[in-house]
Protein backbone atom coordinates (compact mmCIF):
# COMPACT_ATOMS: atom_id res chain seq x y z
CA UNK A 1 0.00 0.00 0.00
CA UNK A 2 1.19 3.43 -0.67
CA UNK A 3 0.72 7.07 1.33
CA UNK A 4 -1.12 9.72 -0.38
CA UNK A 5 -1.20 12.07 2.31
CA UNK A 6 0.09 15.58 1.59
CA UNK A 7 2.71 14.85 4.66
CA UNK A 8 4.64 13.35 2.12
CA UNK A 9 6.03 16.57 1.07
CA UNK A 10 6.90 18.33 4.05
CA UNK A 11 10.24 19.46 3.74
CA UNK A 12 11.28 18.69 7.27
CA UNK A 13 12.22 15.38 6.03
CA UNK A 14 14.95 16.81 3.68
CA UNK A 15 16.78 16.62 7.41
CA UNK A 16 16.20 13.36 7.77
CA UNK A 17 19.48 10.38 6.53
CA UNK A 18 18.74 8.66 3.20
CA UNK A 19 18.40 4.81 4.22
CA UNK A 20 17.66 2.79 1.10
CA UNK A 21 18.83 -0.66 2.49
CA UNK A 22 17.77 -2.95 4.81
CA UNK A 23 14.41 -3.13 6.54
CA UNK A 24 13.35 0.40 6.07
CA UNK A 25 13.65 0.73 2.62
CA UNK A 26 11.08 1.73 0.86
CA UNK A 27 9.25 2.41 3.77
CA UNK A 28 7.18 5.64 4.46
CA UNK A 29 9.06 8.32 6.83
CA UNK A 30 6.00 10.51 6.92
CA UNK A 31 3.86 7.98 8.86
CA UNK A 32 6.56 6.54 10.96
CA UNK A 33 7.33 10.57 12.14
CA UNK A 34 3.35 10.58 12.76
CA UNK A 35 3.19 6.95 14.73
CA UNK A 36 6.59 8.14 16.63
CA UNK A 37 4.53 11.68 17.47
CA UNK A 38 1.60 10.26 18.84
CA UNK A 39 3.51 7.54 21.51
CA UNK A 40 5.26 10.66 22.06
CA UNK A 41 2.04 12.54 22.94
CA UNK A 42 1.95 10.17 25.24
CA UNK A 43 4.90 9.95 26.64
CA UNK A 44 4.94 6.17 26.00
CA UNK A 45 7.88 4.05 27.46
CA UNK A 46 7.77 1.02 25.78
CA UNK A 47 8.21 1.91 22.26
CA UNK A 48 8.02 -0.12 18.98
CA UNK A 49 7.54 0.50 15.32
CA UNK A 50 6.30 -2.02 13.23
CA UNK A 51 7.96 -1.50 9.85
CA UNK A 52 6.27 -3.84 7.92
CA UNK A 53 2.95 -1.73 9.25
CA UNK A 54 4.06 1.31 7.05
CA UNK A 55 3.39 2.15 3.75
CA UNK A 56 5.81 2.10 0.72
CA UNK A 57 7.05 5.78 -0.36
CA UNK A 58 8.36 6.20 -3.51
CA UNK A 59 8.04 9.89 -4.08
CA UNK A 60 8.05 13.62 -2.11
CA UNK A 61 10.50 14.63 -0.24
CA UNK A 62 10.63 11.23 1.87
CA UNK A 63 12.20 9.29 -0.90
CA UNK A 64 14.53 7.09 0.44
CA UNK A 65 14.57 8.85 3.88
CA UNK A 66 15.06 7.00 7.28
CA UNK A 67 11.44 5.57 8.57
CA UNK A 68 13.72 5.07 12.24
CA UNK A 69 15.03 8.34 12.34
CA UNK A 70 11.84 9.86 11.30
CA UNK A 71 9.50 7.72 14.24
CA UNK A 72 12.30 8.85 16.84
CA UNK A 73 12.72 12.30 15.68
CA UNK A 74 8.63 12.36 15.96
CA UNK A 75 9.07 10.66 19.23
CA UNK A 76 11.22 13.93 20.23
CA UNK A 77 8.81 16.30 18.95
CA UNK A 78 5.30 14.76 20.59
CA UNK A 79 7.16 14.42 24.02
CA UNK A 80 7.83 18.18 24.07
CA UNK A 81 4.70 19.38 22.43
CA UNK A 82 3.38 16.94 25.35
CA UNK A 83 4.47 19.89 27.47
CA UNK A 84 2.58 22.22 26.14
Amino acid sequence: MACNQDHRYNIMYNTLPEDQGGSGRHKFAGCAYDAGFQLGLLRQENLSMNLNSLPVSQAGTVRHRSPHTAFAQGYLDGVRESYN
